[in-house]
């Protein structure tokens, strides 16, 4: 009985070809997204900088869905790191104005979804998962970028900046991840794996 659940668990969690060639591809697509948000965040995110210096990282979320979104749909450990990392690449080999720092954002931010994804032992993907997983990797990015960025600004700023990326990561890189992994699922798209059929199951 023990070697049969061993068994289980590695199955689980080894990666399959499929798993891999996924998991690239949702890194590639979101890459060129975070690219074009590159070029035309600013417009969006003054009016919050302005309005309360900090709040501008509630839409930074957007940098943020590619781990959370390939976490939810590949369900192994990694899958948040991986997904992020390969986006932050493409986005970085594209052009963006962060150089290299831009992987190093991929990484931070895909461990911040990836620590919660483990902490629930890569089994529970509902959605206050998926939230709670934006919020850790939105999490993640304020506490980089107070490091990387910031470093000269008050606490009051990095607080603000922390807290916003945070609820801007839960919403727009969390539950909007676990709304277009449902969507998809319902297309048949995702049917090689436990999200998708998890969702049709119950349709």
């Amino acid at each position: 009985m023990h070697t049969t659940t061993a068994s289980r668990t590695r199955t689980t969690y080894r990666w399959r070809v499929v798993d891999i060639v996924v998991a690239s591809v949702i890194g590639v697509a979101s890459g060129l997204i975070f690219w074009v948000w590159n070029l035309t965040y600013t417009p969006v995110s003054a009016p919050l900088e302005a309005l309360l210096p900090g709040a501008q990282s509630l839409v930074y979320g957007f940098w943020l869905f590619a781990g959370v979104l390939g976490g939810l749909i590949i369900r192994k450990p990694g899958a948040a790191v991986f997904t992020e990392l390969v986006a932050a690449v493409v986005s970085a080999l594209v052009g963006t104005q962060w150089g290299v720092l831009t992987l190093v954002s991929g990484i931070v931010q895909g461990l911040g979804a990836e620590i919660v994804f483990a902490i629930f032992l890569y089994a529970n993907y509902r959605v206050y998962v998926a939230i709670l997983a934006g919020a850790g990797a939105g999490l993640a990015m304020g506490i980089n970028d107070s490091i990387l960025w910031y470093a000269g600004n008050g606490m009051d700023f990095k607080t603000i900046y922390v807290v916003c990326g945070a609820i801007g990561g839960a919403v727009i890189a969390g539950l909007l991840s676990w709304v277009v992994v449902r969507a998809l699922a319902r297309t048949g798209a995702l049917n090689r794996f436990a999200s998708g059929r998890e969702v049709t199951a119950r349709a």
